[in-house]
């Protein structure tokens, strides 16, 4: 039987997305400022689900993120892009880890798992810190103040949390969910990549992306239907 995505629970985004991939930290650096912009901090939740690019295509490469933070920081500045800064060594080319984090914190409750999820992705793209080690992600959690540590930390180290990972990824190897990120609406509205297309000039890794359309409009227009 081909799973299905969970239902989408009224005033909710359901967010499918990457911690490594640059096209979900501009969607969600869009939704947490036009959400605050628009007033609906109380009325809409983001709800994070797991599209494992590694899953997929093996490890992170380096060349790959930093390739693509070169492209899209040049239209999202605001949402804070660097290259990898840190020794190569220490790099994440997995966040699994980091990614039950996230679902662990859904046990604490929507807000703990929205702030872990953007704090994660701005330790990686702003700060260069391996969010793939246990002692990084329980750092970062701790830095946020909407995290218990100790309660994190127990699951992660249960590892209970992996089943929704992998529940996630048999989801995302369907029609249902193109790529990272998707959104979905209570009403049914399913949207990927919303507000920006792209090229690639030259091969993935060793080019760069071209962003040909980029409309940061369509997120507001996504946060008020699930106002709705």
């Amino acid at each position: 039987m081909t799973p299905a995505p969970p239902p989408v629970a009224a005033g909710t985004i359901q967010l499918w997305t990457d911690l490594l991939c640059p096209f979900s930290h501009v969607t969600v650096h869009r939704l947490w400022e036009a959400r605050a912009r628009l007033g609906l901090g109380d009325r809409v939740r983001l709800d994070h689900h797991t599209f494992a690019l590694e899953l997929f295509n093996g490890p992170h490469p380096r060349r790959g993120t930093d390739t693509e933070a070169v492209g899209l920081g040049q239209v999202a500045p605001d949402a804070g892009f660097r290259v990898w800064t840190a020794p190569d060594d220490v790099y994440p080319h997995t966040v699994l880890l980091a990614a039950e984090a996230v679902h662990a914190a859904k046990g604490q409750g929507p807000v703990a798992a929205e702030v872990l999820d953007r704090a994660l992705r701005r330790a990686f793209w702003l700060e260069s810190r391996s969010i793939a080690h246990r002692q990084v992600i329980l750092d970062v959690a701790a830095a946020t103040a909407a995290v218990d540590v100790p309660a994190l930390a127990a699951a992660i180290d249960s590892g209970r949390h992996r089943r929704d990972v992998m529940d996630d990824h048999a989801v995302a190897q369907t029609d249902a969910i193109p790529g990272s990120p998707t959104l979905r609406l209570p009403d049914g509205t399913s949207v990927t990549n919303p507000g920006i297309s792209v090229h690639w000039e030259g091969p993935w890794a060793e080019g760069y992306p071209v962003v040909d359309h980029d409309d940061p409009g369509v997120v507001d227009d996504l946060l008020r239907r699930a106002a709705a």
